[in-house]
């Protein structure tokens, strides 16, 4: 359900070699299936190492990308959101670590208890509400933002912080 019309480009930089930095992509994503083909079209590049940082706010739809990012990684059990255990390892084509920082006031805890650590080299970590580590938020990831718009509709944007996560632009057409 994921299409060409829904992307739109912010930048120059089409071309797979030619992701320029800072290039972001914006993505108009009309339903619950929408966001999980995004996922799932996301997990297809998916690499060792690879950090996805989800912001947005209650309901915008950033389990919803999870569960689909899970479904493209081949993981069989149901992806569901860790806001109670916070982390959720699922095992797939990559190891998938979820992590929820909903009911942590600040990302220290999450640093002090080693939420993000070496394991995660092996697989990809989605950290949803990753807000939540401010200054300990680390510089290589792909930043996913979801908006909720008039209609309903929600408004994502990929911004990769590096050369690494810029690869993901390319997922979209």
């Amino acid at each position: 359900r994921l299409n060409a019309a829904m992307a739109r480009p912010t930048s120059a930089a089409d071309a797979p070699a030619g992701v320029a930095p800072g290039a972001t992509r914006e993505l108009r994503i009309p339903d619950v299936a929408a966001m999980r083909a995004l996922g799932a079209r996301l997990a297809e590049l998916a690499r060792p190492g690879d950090l996805l940082c989800l912001f947005g706010d209650l309901g915008v739809g950033k389990t919803q990308l999870a569960k689909g990012f899970g479904a493209g990684l081949g993981i069989a059990d149901t992806v569901n959101s860790p806001s109670f255990v916070l982390v959720a390892e699922y095992r797939g084509r990559l190891p998938l670590f979820h992590i929820d920082l909903y009911r942590l006031a600040d990302g220290s805890v999450a640093i002090s208890e080693g939420l993000l650590d070496e394991r995660q080299a092996d697989g990809v970590t989605l950290v949803e509400w990753a807000d939540r580590l401010g200054d300990g938020l680390p510089a290589s990831r792909l930043e996913v933002r979801i908006e909720i718009g008039d209609d309903g509709s929600r408004s994502v944007v990929l911004a990769p912080s590096d050369a690494h996560h810029a690869r993901y632009l390319e997922a979209i057409p």
